[in-house]
């Protein structure tokens, strides 16, 4: 391996524009544990960064032969990672293809469509409860976090390499794709909706959930088939973007598999 003991190094400027999103073909894998799963999925990973420690591990050695590999010093690799404590291991690596198509390829079709959904770890973890609970696929909105991005990657550990994806789609255009594909289209809003339990989500089905905060535009509501509302006790009215999302998913798949779904959140 080449090695790297400069902060000047152009690698690292490489690293920085590729963690800041200034890349939009590149993303950045920050630990080993998110390279592995990335060797898994048959990720095309260009570039990968080391410590003098994990240079000698396991998913330094996994690497294909095309990867370039380079041992980097403790005050290189903290300026190529993003994250406060570099795990040992940063890599460079082509996105996935964001392609709607593939969203809606596998059927019976169990979607999410993530409406202005802005902080990246709620993204993350939306998409791993969603591989978790058997969703097909995943559309974000124009201003819905980047599920590419660093943190993204990190919260979704590895789930947004292996689910299909689509980003920055329209809403609109995307739930009258879906009701082309033949799914019924489920808004969540915090109140007035049919209660989960009661909601058919054994047909294909796409469900639409709002951001932080603002929750679903009218706009967007009164393009659905249907509402549902996760039943709260009071006072609490609403939950946490992510949380509701994975209520939402499990409820889908305990509904299609009732005899056999065992999923861990």
């Amino acid at each position: 391996m080449e090695r790297v003991s400069s902060r000047q190094n152009p690698l690292v400027r490489q690293f920085r524009e590729v963690a800041q999103g200034d890349v939009a073909d590149r993303m950045l894998l920050d630990g080993e544990h998110l390279i592995a799963e990335a060797i898994e999925s048959g990720v095309d990973i260009e570039i990968a960064a080391f410590s003098e420690r994990a240079a000698t591990g396991p998913v330094a050695r996994r690497l294909p032969g095309e990867t370039r590999k380079v041992i980097v010093s403790d005050p290189v690799l903290d300026a190529m990672s993003p994250v406060q404590s570099p795990s040992g291991a940063v890599a460079i690596a082509r996105r996935p293809s964001s392609d709607l198509d593939r969203v809606f390829a596998r059927a019976p079709q169990l979607i999410l469509l993530l409406h202005d959904v802005q902080d990246p770890g709620n993204v993350g973890a939306i998409v791993r409860a969603a591989e978790g609970c058997g969703a097909t696929g995943i559309i974000c909105s124009e201003a819905t976090a980047d599920p590419f991005s660093w943190k993204a990657l990190r919260g979704s550990m590895g789930s947004s390499l292996r689910v299909p994806l689509a980003t920055k789609q329209p809403l609109p255009s995307a739930i009258a794709v879906a009701r082309e594909h033949g799914l019924r289209v489920f808004a969540t809003d915090a109140r007035g909706g049919t209660p989960l339990p009661e909601c058919n989500l054994r047909v294909p089905a796409a469900i639409v959930l709002g951001g932080e905060g603002g929750g679903l535009p009218a706009s967007i509501i009164e393009r659905a088939d249907e509402c549902l509302t996760i039943p709260m006790q009071p006072p609490v009215e609403s939950l946490n973007v992510a949380t509701a999302a994975a209520l939402v998913i499990y409820e889908a798949a305990r509904q299609r598999h009732t005899d056999h779904v065992h999923v861990s959140l």
